[in-house]
């Protein structure tokens, strides 16, 4: 049997397009602006975790990264390659690879946020300083954790499910 599809009140303000749109434009100016400096995005978010935690293990690297240890392998010899971070066996536990962020490193990541805040300037540069407060806050909280469906909307909370 097929399932019924559930009526969806129509309306010509979806924000899921919308939101593509405005992701895909950001994601293809981040790549341009990143290039020349010899990064992409996933090693910008490396190097971030890298500076915020001031040196972690390859594995906690991993973990926090949210990908498999040969992959973070892989984007540890670029940034490595390039000068940008360093690993060292750990003091504590010879197995362990300590990473953390090079003079060189922090430099690289500083000139990419600046890069970021210009390609971001781009793409918001319709919005007012405050719209993109709040806009920053609206998205944030979207993505706080909330229920991602109608159904697990319905559990949590009957009276307001879709």
């Amino acid at each position: 049997m097929a399932a019924v599809p559930v009526p969806v009140e129509e309306s010509e303000h979806r924000s899921g397009p919308l939101l593509d749109h405005l992701a895909r434009r950001m994601r293809l100016r981040s790549e341009s602006v990143l290039a020349p400096l010899g990064l992409r995005p996933r090693h910008l978010v490396a190097l971030t975790v890298l500076r915020d935690s001031d040196g972690i293990s390859q594995q906690g690297l991993a973990g926090t990264l949210q990908i498999d240890g040969t992959n973070v392998v892989g984007l540890l010899n670029d940034l490595e390659a390039e000068g940008l971070v360093e690993r060292r066996r750990s003091p504590e536990d010879r197995r362990r690879h300590v990473v953390s962020l090079t003079g060189a490193g922090t430099k690289r990541l500083r000139e990419a946020e600046c890069a970021l805040a210009a390609a971001e300037e781009e793409v918001l540069g319709a919005l007012e300083p405050a719209e993109r407060d709040t806009l920053y806050e609206l998205l944030r909280r979207a993505t706080s954790g909330r229920p991602v469906n109608c159904a697990e909307a319905a559990v949590d909370e009957p009276d307001t499910a879709c």
